[in-house]
């Protein structure tokens, strides 16, 4: 299975949050320390976040996705922004 690595600056928290609840695969949060934290669940997503939010937003992180449609989601919340959901 192929996974690739993106950056990600200055993401709304919560939208960073709703993103994730939508993501199919896992989806690794990756910090300058080397550590790999699995973002699928509510306790590693607030130990995750914990170190890296300044000022309500996610200053700088790393995201590996196993899932290239998650890649897809994630990649144009951080291109756009807010991402409406299809209904």
């Amino acid at each position: 299975m192929k996974t690739s690595v993106m950056s990600l600056h200055d993401i709304n928290v919560s939208e960073f949050l709703d993103v994730l609840d939508a993501c199919e695969g896992n989806v690794f949060l990756v910090t300058n320390e080397g550590d790999k934290i699995n973002m699928k669940s509510r306790l590693s997503q607030l130990l995750g976040l914990t170190r890296l939010i300044e000022g309500g937003k996610i200053t700088e992180a790393y995201v590996i996705c196993d899932n290239p449609a998650d890649e897809s989601k994630l990649f144009r919340l951080n291109m756009f922004g807010r991402i409406e959901h299809s209904a």
